[in-house]
């Protein structure tokens, strides 16, 4: 797997490890940890428990094996999410894909706080729904969705955003009675942080 910019590190295909447990609560769980509320997220609101959080992040944070999560879209950008194991160094980035191009963009990256450009609900449920089943990548729209979900910086998402999160969680194994309260938890984070910035500004916009 060669990605322009990261041949310092040791790029795999992560794809395989959507299905297994432990992993949605490692890549969500982190965005309401931010102190923002008293309630202590947990690994259960995925449907995972503490064991499974704890063997997936071993694999995760791998400094030998750096997962890399490719969505690809039909006709448009897509998205590289990689997991940057590099010793001190550790962190997500988001690597913006463009037709035509040989290299990817990063956008954004995660450690322990977002920085970058983010993506309107819109955008993100554009590049969700538009998998490319020609390209190497994740095709199945919910884990789509929930690998981007961490790009979102919109202040002013609609009002079907809700049961559109709760579902894609009950998909991935996320309790049935739990899973709106996830989904209205991880909004109330995204939406609080992309408030407090000013200069937002899609990396989609003159793409």
């Amino acid at each position: 797997m060669l990605i322009k910019g990261y041949g310092v590190g040791p790029l795999v295909p992560g794809e395989s490890l959507l299905a297994r447990p432990g992993f949605w609560s490692n890549h969500l769980l982190a965005l309401c940890s931010d102190g923002g509320c008293a309630e202590r997220p947990v690994p259960e609101w995925f449907g995972d428990d503490g064991a499974d959080a704890d063997a997936m992040s071993e694999v995760l944070f791998d400094p030998e094996r750096w997962p890399g999560f490719r969505v690809p879209t039909e006709g448009g950008p897509g998205v590289v999410v990689i997991y940057r194991n590099l010793d001190g160094d550790y962190g997500t980035d988001y690597l913006l894909t463009h037709p035509g191009r040989s290299h990817a963009q990063q956008i954004a990256s995660w450690d322990g706080d977002f920085s970058g450009s983010g993506l309107t609900w819109r955008e993100l449920i554009r590049i969700a729904d538009s998998p490319s089943p020609a390209a190497n990548g994740v095709q199945e729209t919910t884990a789509r969705l929930l690998l981007l979900l961490p790009l979102l910086t919109d202040p002013d998402v609609p009002e079907t955003a809700s049961a559109r999160l709760t579902a894609a969680l009950v998909a991935v194994g996320a309790p049935q009675d739990a899973a709106s309260h996830t989904a209205q938890h991880l909004l109330a984070h995204l939406t609080r942080r992309s408030g407090h910035d000013p200069t937002w500004a899609s990396p989609l916009s003159g793409s």
